[in-house]
């Protein structure tokens, strides 16, 4: 079976790159439902490429010459998503200084592209199911609608079906948004497809940092490729090769050292212990005096006592005495912190 790959634009370098059954089959699905003015779902795990497929679905679709809005509904507070939505006109809320079209208007004629669209609000949702019944968008502060045509593909990876039984998504909007569903696969299911794309990848940085020629990966290198679960699928692997290819020293030599985790560190931050419930007049963090701590306490307040004072001075020390980090840390204000450390005897650090 060959290699399928596809690009467009003039601005923006967009690749598909893989020969698996399972990822051609989403390709193929978004090819024939490109030529549809439909609203399309994009379903997947995080790095499967959904931005992608809305390109795509934009590009083959009579639309092409149209724009191509996109909005990450995660990227924004539930407080501002309508009015990026929908628009403002001017004075319609606090910091309002100028009327503003929203992402409906500025896709007008072309595609609006939701992003994690799982997490709208349920007040988004229902002017946003208006919309689509009814082609008409109003600003936030104005009293008249303006009519758009725009067509809606929307990604998302949660189980909307089963946000929609559990009253966290509106079940007729999922019913007008699901006219085509797109459902990527993982990675780790697109047999043969991690050494075509990191072949792809690796071949890419190479040639960015001015390798003569690309040398390709040892076996025992590709073998852990092929291994690994990538739980962060396309997007983590193409960090991991280009990490890989960037640390080789050796370019005339296949690349044979690969780190997934760049975290991975003898001296990395260590997670805090958990504190134990001390008697009074104990060093904090001592063990205490018998197994079964709970019935051994014969004084209720000296107890809750110690053990606050503990936990303020594990989250000192984790936050290296900064306090307002440390009262945010502990869900407190300032001076709530201040009086706590104040209470037991704390130092400042």
């Amino acid at each position: 079976m060959g290699i399928f790959t596809i690009s467009w634009g003039m601005e923006k370098n967009t690749q598909f790159v893989g020969q698996s059954l399972a990822f051609l089959d989403a390709v193929e699905q978004a090819g024939r439902a490109a030529e549809l003015n439909r609203p399309v779902l994009v379903i997947g795990e995080r790095g499967t490429g959904k931005e992608l497929i809305a390109e795509r679905l934009h590009h083959l679709s009579p639309r092409w010459d149209e724009p191509l809005i996109v909005m990450n509904c995660a990227a924004l507070p539930e407080t501002l998503i309508e009015a990026e939505l929908f628009g403002h006109e001017q004075g319609a809320f606090t910091g309002a200084a100028r009327a503003r079209a929203g992402r409906f208007e500025e896709a007008d004629r072309g595609t609006l592209f939701l992003d994690e669209l799982g997490t709208l609000s349920m007040a988004a949702q229902e002017r946003l199911l208006r919309v689509i019944e009814y082609g008409e968008v109003t600003r936030i502060g104005a009293s008249k609608p303006l009519t758009v045509d725009v067509r809606i593909v929307a990604a998302t990876n949660e189980n909307l079906p089963a946000a929609a039984d559990a009253g966290r998504f509106r079940p007729d909007l999922l019913d007008r948004l699901s006219f085509e569903v797109i459902t990527l696969p993982p990675l780790r299911a697109r047999e043969g497809d991690v050494a075509v794309l990191a072949n792809h990848f690796g071949r890419r940085m190479a040639a960015e940092i001015g390798w003569p020629q690309w040398p390709g990966f040892s076996a025992a290198c590709m073998a852990e490729l092929e291994a690994h679960d990538w739980p962060g699928n396309v997007r983590e692997l193409r960090n991991v090769v280009e990490r890989a290819v960037y640390r080789w020293n050796e370019p005339g030599r296949p690349v044979a050292a690969i780190v997934f985790d760049p975290f991975a560190s003898p001296w990395k931050p260590q997670p805090l212990m958990p504190v134990q419930v001390v008697a009074e007049g104990r060093a904090m963090g001592s063990p205490a005096p018998v197994a079964n701590g709970h019935d051994a306490i014969t004084d209720l307040k000296s107890a809750v006592d110690a053990h606050e004072a503990a936990i303020v001075r594990a989250a000192l020390e984790r936050f290296r005495y900064n306090q307002r980090a440390t009262a945010k840390g502990l869900g407190l204000t300032y001076d709530q912190l201040r009086h706590c450390m104040k209470k037991h005897g704390l130092s400042a650090g």
